[in-house]
């Protein structure tokens, strides 16, 4: 069995927001457990930004500003894998530092050699340890938090089992801060919206997510074929009761029977998840109007035609027609593309 486990940045540190080496050790021991028992497991791990911030001085609180908070993270992640680096080694395992951005699942080309990649290293018997890239990422072009990279990772390797690893023990019936009687909703065969409007939307101060972002990424990973079980963190063995189905283990979301083709799932998910970049034309630089774009079509969009590799964009000669005032007035009226004319991002 392939497992993908996500442990987000609320239940890998303690009361002061810095990375408890024990709640790392905890799950590098059950993975330890998992792979003796002869399945292949990835982990999605955040925390690079609680690494950083001890190193830096920032005991106060975590900083606002996107600028500190990359320079922080590129400080951190290092550190968060030296962490897993000794709490792996304890087992005579290797981890294996991955760090993708959304861009590396909307490009086709970065999306198999990210597939190769941890194929790879699990066939060479390392631990792939997967997070966003954060010290590059932006508001505009960024997961937001690591559950729907979760979600993207199980799709992308095709996944038997993504566990989501938090700090209440699942899918509650309300929110336990707020009810005392709230009860764990132990299976869900499906998705609707009013299951969604009783996940609370915001995260922890010492996480991104929440559980509304769980249902999303367990939403993704449905439609992808994979079980999803929402589970508490420091639960004892918890990974194992999630790969032997232990009845209350945590929430267990069911996959959908019918299971989308790997070209459907990756349209689908991983393009559609990513915000939508401007566009200009990479034979020039004139600038593709908003009334034009909307007549191009993307390569790798729902409801277009294919041209391999995607994503790139075809203009159509009706919208040739929208831009060609812009075209002219760049001195490169003589240079008109053609209708396939590719567009890069910015």
């Amino acid at each position: 069995m392939r497992v993908v486990t996500k442990i987000g940045s609320s239940s890998l540190t303690d009361e002061a927001g810095r990375i408890a080496a024990g709640a790392i050790s905890k799950v590098a021991a059950e993975v330890a457990g998992q792979r003796s028992a002869g399945h292949e497991v990835v982990v999605v791990s955040s925390g690079a930004i609680s690494a950083g911030l001890p190193a830096l001085g920032f005991d106060g609180g975590r900083p606002a500003d996107l600028p500190t908070l990359q320079a922080i993270a590129a400080v951190g992640q290092h550190r968060l894998m030296a962490t897993w680096d000794r709490a792996f080694g304890e087992h005579g395992l290797v981890p294996g530092q991955v760090l993708l951005a959304p861009l590396d699942f909307v490009d086709r080309q970065q999306y198999l050699h990210a597939r190769q990649t941890i194929e790879r290293l699990l066939e060479l018997g390392v631990v792939p340890v997967v997070n966003e890239n954060d010290a590059v990422a932006d508001d505009e072009i960024r997961f937001g938090d690591n559950d729907r990279l979760a979600a993207l990772v199980a799709h992308l390797l095709r996944a038997d089992l993504l566990v989501l690893l938090t700090d209440t023990p699942g899918l509650l019936t309300a929110d336990p801060r707020l009810d005392a009687g709230a009860s764990l909703i132990e299976e869900v065969l499906e998705i609707d919206a009013t299951l969604e409007s009783m996940a609370t939307a915001g995260g922890s101060e010492r996480g991104s997510g929440g559980m509304a972002s769980k249902l999303a990424a367990a939403k993704m990973a449905a439609w992808s074929g994979v079980r999803v079980v929402i589970a508490a963190a420091d639960r004892d063995d918890v990974l194992a009761g999630a790969v032997t189905e232990r009845p209350g283990v945590g929430t267990v979301v069911r996959p959908r029977e019918r299971r989308l083709s790997a070209r459907k799932l990756w349209i689908a998910f991983a393009v559609s998840s990513t915000p939508a970049p401007a566009w200009r034309s990479s034979n020039g630089g004139a600038r593709c109007s908003r009334r034009a774009w909307s007549r191009c079509e993307e390569v790798g969009r729902p409801g277009t035609r294919w041209r391999w590799p995607p994503p790139k964009a075809v203009c159509s000669p009706r919208a040739w027609r929208a831009i060609r005032p812009r075209w002219s007035g760049s001195g490169r009226a003589s240079a008109r593309p053609s209708f396939r004319t590719t567009w890069s991002p910015r």
